[in-house]
């Protein structure tokens, strides 16, 4: 029955959201660096006539970056998209998209005026059906081609400035892999040489907005191909695991009877080909990885390096990360103590919070752990696994954003690496997103966990955190003040007194004659004034 549902669903080709616009892959869009391509409803660019959107000039921050990146108009992604285009679509309201055909997250209607929350849920809680229909899902993503995006095969140099444009072809679940891959790769600086500390989604206050992102993407466009509205992504709580639940041939796919590294023939996943996984060859040929087959998905869980990732994260160490209130320290990047991003991100120590980059904790602990295609950045989104790792990394994001409630203005406007910044856009995305837009709690984003949810009673202790933590940061206030207030009291006190004696001194006669008791009394009340 999947089978037969998948090659009904293939004829299904809907749009899709990821790098590059097909409608402005070509000469004339790059030459004059436009993307505003029509909206089907009216014909209009960004639906201007329906007041969908206008095609405007892009805003790009001028916020100064940090120091981690030192040269200049040398990357295409730098101030993205502008190499590329300088006029896209600025949409109103709940519209979104490259050409404003699409509803924001969150909202849904043919005006984009209804609110709709969808539900993501642990991968262990489906029933049969609904995991047999996830992993269908997945299959066909890989085997449709997306119908409105193409991906880059040359630097725009190469491009000869957009005169001689080098783009391909991708099937929709590879679309997303290339992306990653294109957000993390090092830059070409000419001949053999290259800058690796640079990643636009990864080591700095960008790397969990980006990924919210990215899984929002994602999960839109399998609501799309297969036309499943209530779809959702599922997530894997590893914490306090002992070993790969979900690698099994049920679910994300079992070993392989005589090869350790490789997936079980029982599973599909295992005729599932890699793309964009070498980053040398890459380097060395000063290309862009083309979306070329590679080999099949490699993994071996639990073989790893035990010196760097002894064992899966403890439900301790998530907790300890979430009790810390910096989202962003320091030099922003994976030197970052204290940092709550850096500590669920895995360069920090999760029980201590310190900067340790020979140690991979919590996020990066689960890459390291699967020891294969998973362990290698730029190629980490060809294993599905990746898609339910990230989404309970980002329940734990979650859970961060709502224990501490943080202003926009937490998130670092400025000197953080480039890409960064609060209001840099996310590369490699068109229609553009800026980081600020997902620092904001998720069902602001028309999304929830179900672990997350709030029962009709509510946990008093989850309710009562975001306060206790408030008290606790302006307690040191409400101690000075308490002590000036006392002293303030004593004065005025001492005062009152002195002249009730003074005046009882000098006019015995006048003088009402006061009781012990009605002293106190008056005193009493003089001191709660």
């Amino acid at each position: 029955m999947i089978l037969f549902a998948m090659g009904l669903l293939l004829v299904i080709i809907q749009p899709s959201t990821g790098q590059f616009p097909r409608v402005c892959a070509n000469t004339q869009s790059l030459l004059r660096k436009e993307c505003c391509p029509p909206w089907d409803g009216d014909g209009s660019p960004c639906g201007e006539r329906s007041n969908r959107g206008t095609c405007q000039h892009i805003l790009l921050s001028q916020a100064p970056l940090g120091p981690q990146f030192p040269f200049s108009g040398v990357d295409d992604r730098e101030d993205w998209p502008s190499v590329f285009y300088n006029r896209t679509c600025r949409c109103r309201g709940n519209f979104m998209g490259f050409n404003c055909g699409e509803c924001k997250f969150g909202f849904s209607g043919r005006n984009c005026t209804e609110r709709r929350l969808r539900t993501r849920r642990n991968i262990f809680q489906l029933t049969v059906s609904e995991k047999d229909k996830f992993l269908a899902y997945l299959n066909l993503a890989k085997n449709i081609p997306s119908k409105d995006y193409v991906i880059a095969t040359g630097t725009y140099a190469q491009m000869n400035n957009g005169s001689n444009p080098m783009f391909r072809n991708i099937n929709v679940y590879d679309l997303f892999v290339w992306m990653h891959y294109y957000a993390s790769r090092d830059t070409l600086l000419g001949g053999s040489i290259v800058w690796r500390d640079i990643d636009f989604a990864h080591e700095a206050p960008g790397f969990l907005p980006w990924h919210r992102a990215f899984l929002l993407l994602w999960e839109r466009e399998i609501q799309k191909i297969t036309g499943d509205e209530n779809f959702t992504i599922p997530y894997w709580d590893w914490r306090d695991a002992e070993d790969c639940a979900i690698c099994t041939d049920e679910y994300m796919g079992g070993q392989h009877p005589t090869n350790p590294n490789l997936l079980s023939p029982a599973s599909f996943f295992s005729s599932w080909q890699v793309i964009c996984t070498r980053s040398e060859e890459y380097n060395s040929q000063q290309a862009l990885c083309n979306a070329t087959s590679e080999g099949p998905i490699l993994r071996n869980p639990g073989n790893n390096d035990k010196s760097r990732t002894p064992r899966l994260p403890s439900s301790s160490e998530v907790e300890f990360c979430l009790s810390l209130t910096q989202y962003e320290s320091g030099s922003m990047d994976k030197m970052a103590n204290y940092s709550f991003r850096n500590t669920l991100e895995g360069f920090a120590d999760p029980r201590t919070a310190i900067s340790n980059i020979s140690q991979s904790g919590l996020h990066n602990a689960l890459h390291i752990y699967m020891n294969g295609s998973m362990s290698q950045v730029q190629g980490s989104a060809n294993d599905p696994i990746f898609i339910l790792h990230h989404a309970f990394v980002d329940s734990i994001f979650e859970r961060w954003l709502r224990r501490h409630r943080p202003m926009l203005e937490v998130y670092p406007a400025a000197n953080a690496p480039i890409g960064h910044n609060r209001e840099n856009y996310m590369v490699p995305f068109i229609p553009l997103y800026r980081n600020g837009e997902f620092f904001t709690p998720s069902r602001e984003l028309g999304y929830d966990y179900e672990y997350l949810q709030e029962p009709a009673l509510g946990s008093f202790q989850d309710f009562l955190i975001p306060y206790l933590e408030q008290a606790r940061q302006i307690w040191p206030w409400l101690v000075v003040a308490a002590v000036i207030g006392g002293i303030v009291t004593a004065v005025l006190s001492g005062l009152i007194l002195a002249c009730r004696k003074k005046r009882a001194g000098t006019s015995p006669e006048i003088q009402p004659l006061l009781t012990e008791s009605e002293d106190y009394n008056n005193v009493s009340y003089q001191s709660h004034f």
